[in-house]
């Protein structure tokens, strides 16, 4: 499901991830993945808003991705980013350099 959610939601316009209401959108394939008991789709949805410019459903799905175990989600909620280092984030302006924290460097 989060790989079928990657592909409906890739081109990071607000209307391809679509709401958690509607089953068969980007949102809810990802929320029906994570209530099936996959943390990684929270932390997909996470950068999917992100991506989108929406730091509330960013910092929400980070928060039930820690919640459920997920220990870099945690991490991430941890020193809450409101930039980050990838491409999509230097398209909408919040982008950071790379650092030793990003597992890059």
């Amino acid at each position: 499901m989060i790989d079928l959610a990657a592909w409906f939601a890739d081109d990071n316009s607000p209307a391809s991830l679509g709401t958690c209401a509607d089953a068969f959108s980007a949102a809810g394939l990802y929320r029906r993945a994570f209530r099936m008991g996959n943390t990684r789709a929270a932390q997909h949805m996470a950068m999917a808003c992100f991506n989108r410019n929406n730091l509330r459903g960013y910092r929400y799905w980070l928060r039930q991705g820690a919640n459920s175990g997920d220990i870099e989600a945690g991490q991430q909620i941890g020193y809450f980013e409101t930039r980050l280092w990838h491409d999509t984030a230097r398209d909408i302006g919040r982008a950071r350099p790379v650092q030793k924290r990003d597992g890059f460097s």
